[in-house]
Order: structure tokens, then C-alpha cells, then sequence
């Protein structure tokens, strides 16, 4: 390749794949704010790319269609509380009530700290389409699957159906828990939410093993 090759190939220092990491972070940024704010039927492709600034062409560079950016958004977000929670996880002492709340107050805590992450990972990302649906509960069976650990590691509760239905029901209550948060005019504060749930948590399953005709 020649200098004239690679000089043709860079602008302002960067190569062609930084520039398009770049465009595609400021629409990443440009979705988390009005999907956020506004909401994901009103953030138009060219609102968008107005937020990022950026013409629509460059949108196309990196994403199909609007519900790719923000499928792409939600995943950011819900790695950002995934992350947290497991290094809350693993910084807390290694015993059931301070795993227990760490747990909780990372995952509320984090959620909570940006109102456009709640909004899109709890209510614009719900009934847009059945793919995304698909992809949304999945990533709640996940969080569901690390609460059969953690029951498993605690409560050394047989990984069985009824326990999966017991992590699926804590799940979809932390789910509702934080939607009517996010939507409320005047939310509960956090610190309540937390112990309140951390309580049910501990407690909850706590009852899994005294519960009649589990197979131990």
C-alpha cells in the first residue's frame, strides 16, 4: 500500500473502522436519549441522526432499521446493570444477607441512576416486535438463572422446575417493581425498594426447601 493508499484511507488521524465506531457510539448516544426521553415510536430515523449529527446514510452504515439501534441501546443498558450486579456480587462478603442486598442495590441502584436507561430497558423496548420480545425475555431468564445460583449456593435448593419458577416470579417482580418506578409521579425511594426486595429474596426462597413434595 502507498502512502498516497493509506493517507486516503485516514481522516484527521483515524482510520475508516474509528470513524464508523465513532459515528455508531453517537448513535447509541443520540437512541439512549430520546428512546429515554421522548420514546421509541416518536424518535424518527432522522431525529436521530439530527441528535447524533449525522446524515441518515451514516445511520444505515450501522443499522438496518430504527428497532436494530434500539435493540443495540437496551443491550448497552442491560450490560451496564449486568456488570454491576456481578462485581456487586463478587466485591460483597460471601454470606447470604450481604450477597443478598449487594445484589438488589446494584441492580436497583444502577437502573435507577439514569431514567432513560429504566425507560428503555423496562418500557420502550416492550411490544415493539416479537423478535425483540424474544430478546427481552431471554435476558430475563438470564437474570432468572443467576438467582437459581444464587439459591442453589444458599439455600442448596435442587435446581428444579419449581425453583426455576421461583426465580422467574422474583425476576418479573423486579421487572414490575421497577417499571412502576420509573413510571411513578412520585417513586418510592430506593433505599426502601431495595430492603424490601433484598427481604423477599432472602425470605422468599428461604421457604423453597420446607415447601412439601420437592424431590431432595
Amino acid at each position: 500500500m502507498t502512502e498516497t493508499d493509506t493517507a486516503s484511507r485516514r481522516y484527521g488521524g483515524r482510520d475508516k473502522a474509528s470513524r464508523s465506531a465513532e459515528r455508531r457510539a453517537a448513535l447509541l448516544a443520540a437512541g439512549l436519549e430520546l428512546f429515554g426521553t421522548i420514546g421509541y415510536p416518536a424518535s424518527s430515523v432522522k431525529k436521530i441522526c439530527d441528535r447524533a449529527g449525522l446524515t441518515e446514510r451514516y445511520f444505515y452504515e450501522s443499522f438496518t432499521h430504527r428497532e436494530a439501534l434500539l435493540s443495540a441501546v437496551y443491550d448497552s443498558q442491560i450490560e451496564q446493570v449486568r456488570t454491576a450486579t456481578l462485581t456487586a456480587l463478587a466485591d460483597a462478603e460471601p454470606e447470604l444477607a450481604p450477597q443478598a442486598h449487594a445484589a438488589v442495590e446494584a441492580f436497583v441502584r444502577t437502573v435507577a441512576a439514569d431514567p432513560r436507561r429504566a425507560r428503555v430497558i423496562f418500557v420502550e423496548v416492550v411490544g415493539v416486535s416479537s423478535a425483540l420480545e424474544v430478546h427481552r425475555r431471554a435476558v430475563m431468564r438470564e437474570f432468572a438463572q443467576l438467582i437459581v445460583g444464587f439459591a442453589g449456593a444458599y439455600f442448596h435448593i435442587p435446581a428444579t422446575g419449581r425453583l426455576d419458577v421461583s426465580a422467574m416470579l422474583f425476576a418479573g417482580g423486579m421487572t414490575e417493581l421497577m417499571v412502576d418506578w420509573t413510571l411513578a409521579d412520585a417513586p418510592q425511594p430506593l433505599d426502601e425498594l431495595i430492603d424490601v426486595a433484598a427481604a423477599i429474596l432472602i425470605n422468599g426462597f428461604g421457604t423453597l426447601d420446607r415447601l412439601p413434595g420437592e424431590q431432595r
